[in-house]
């Protein structure tokens, strides 16, 4: 069965919307739950597609599941069977691949299927068997699998990383737990989603220095066994996009719980843009280690930017928070360039706004040419294939004058939950409805 939204746009929206947690830190929490013999209990779980899947991929390699609520209590009374993965939910999400340092120290010989998730192009997974192989972790890559042997590990005094990627660092993270004996990390990411894994990763008796650095030194304990709790922190890629929506529909919106550390650049580039907000209250998030504001949102007119807007790893502009300008300079008076470098295709799904009456201009398969003000109109599209631009394409009808219909909401439900009823208590007009 498909889902689509159907949207009657061009509102002033208002009110308060919550930041809900985040799902690139609750994966990596979750393929981190199989290093733990004891019982892991994570708490704020946001309730997504993607999780969904994570769930049905553990309990089919042996996970006990009890769900209470947004809180999750995993544990793995019989061990890990990893060769009754369930292939399909596997092949629907690309963080499956963190399974390649979670079961490091867990079997010395084990495959999981190749990876899904958004079409973004060629992704590599080179940086990853790099990582892995400083520890003595060997993968085969055949066509459906990664095949891996993972004898004899040992700490590794220093791994250059061969990008700084997220998920990267996360699989040299959950290798180095298990081993005994130091090892450190150069060129690490230090986003958001790495510091929840250190963070859980602490509580399991792991020391580590230099979270949100890009040096990491991880003290591995070797067999891990012990009952913990976390809390997982606050999405800034969902702030971003009611920050991006406030903007696209000119409200007022108070947008709480938004991690400030992971939006510093982004409001301020906004600001300069020509952006009004206020930043209402500071306090830290029930992890008690991630910093929260409360945004107002204030009605402005925009002005583009000279220089171009582009991404860098943290403290940068965030990867998955680069789209989101695109419905902002839409607003912006004048031409503002994006650069979306990392992802080979992403940049040609930008244009699809035209539909609404944006005016994007593709360059390359990395850069665009934003041109604003626009007039946008209701139209009816298909979702991209990949999350941020599907968002971002809901962003815009929620803008648009008239009536959209927005196909295939599968990839948008991935990462953001309940969003339909969220937005209708901002005041939008957008129904959720099931097609077969």
């Amino acid at each position: 069965m498909m889902q689509l939204f159907e949207i009657n746009g061009g509102k002033k929206l208002s009110g308060e919307i919550e930041v809900n947690s985040s799902k690139n830190a609750a994966v990596a929490l979750l393929a981190a739950s199989t290093i733990n013999s004891g019982k892991t209990t994570l708490r704020n779980v946001p309730q997504i597609e993607e999780v969904n899947r994570w769930i049905e991929i553990l309990e089919s390699v042996g996970a006990k599941i009890e769900k209470d609520g947004r809180n999750l209590e995993i544990s793995y009374p019989n061990g890990i069977e990893i060769e009754k993965i369930n292939q399909e939910s596997a092949q629907k999400t690309r963080s499956v691949i963190l399974l390649l340092g979670a079961l490091s120290g867990k079997m010395e010989k084990y495959s999981i299927p190749q990876s899904g998730g958004c079409k973004l192009g060629s992704r590599t997974v080179r940086p990853h068997l790099f990582a892995l192989e400083n520890f003595g972790i060997k993968i085969a890559c055949s066509e459906k699998s990664f095949d891996v042997e993972a004898r004899d590990l040992k700490a590794v005094s220093k791994i250059v990383l061969y990008e700084s990627g997220d998920t990267v660092t996360e699989n040299a993270l959950l290798a180095a737990a298990q081993i005994a004996g130091k090892t450190s990390i150069h060129l690490a990411s230090a986003n958001y989603m790495v510091q929840d894994l250190c963070f859980f990763l602490e509580k399991l008796g792991v020391k580590i220095s230099g979270v949100g650095t890009s040096g990491l030194e991880i003290e591995g304990v070797g067999e891990i066994n012990k009952d913990v709790e976390y809390e997982i922190s606050e999405d800034p890629i969902e702030a971003m996009f009611f920050i991006s929506l406030a903007v696209a529909t000119k409200s007022e919106i108070i947008i709480k719980r938004a991690p400030i550390d992971f939006l510093e650049l982004e409001l301020l580039k906004l600001e300069k843009m020509g952006q009004k907000f206020e930043i209402e209250k500071e306090y830290f998030s029930r992890n008690e280690r991630t910093k929260l504001v409360d945004i107002r949102m204030i009605p402005s007119e925009l002005r583009a930017l000279e220089d171009k807007i582009h991404s860098l790893p943290f403290p940068g502009i965030n990867i998955d928070n680069l789209p989101f300008f695109v419905p902002i300079a839409m607003e912006a008076k004048g031409r503002t360039l994006i650069h979306d470098w990392v992802f080979e295709n992403r940049a040609i799904y930008f244009t699809e706004l035209n539909r609404l009456g944006a005016r994007v201009t593709l360059l390359d398969p990395h850069r665009v040419y934003v041109e604003g003000p626009n007039q946008l109109k209701g139209a009816e599209m298909m979702c991209p294939p990949a999350l941020r631009p599907s968002a971002i394409v809901l962003v815009a009808m929620l803008a648009a004058e008239g009536k959209s219909i927005l196909r295939d909401v599968y990839n948008i439900n991935r990462g953001y939950e309940n969003l339909e009823e969220r937005l209708r208590k901002l005041g939008a007009e957008i129904k959720l409805i099931n097609v077969n």
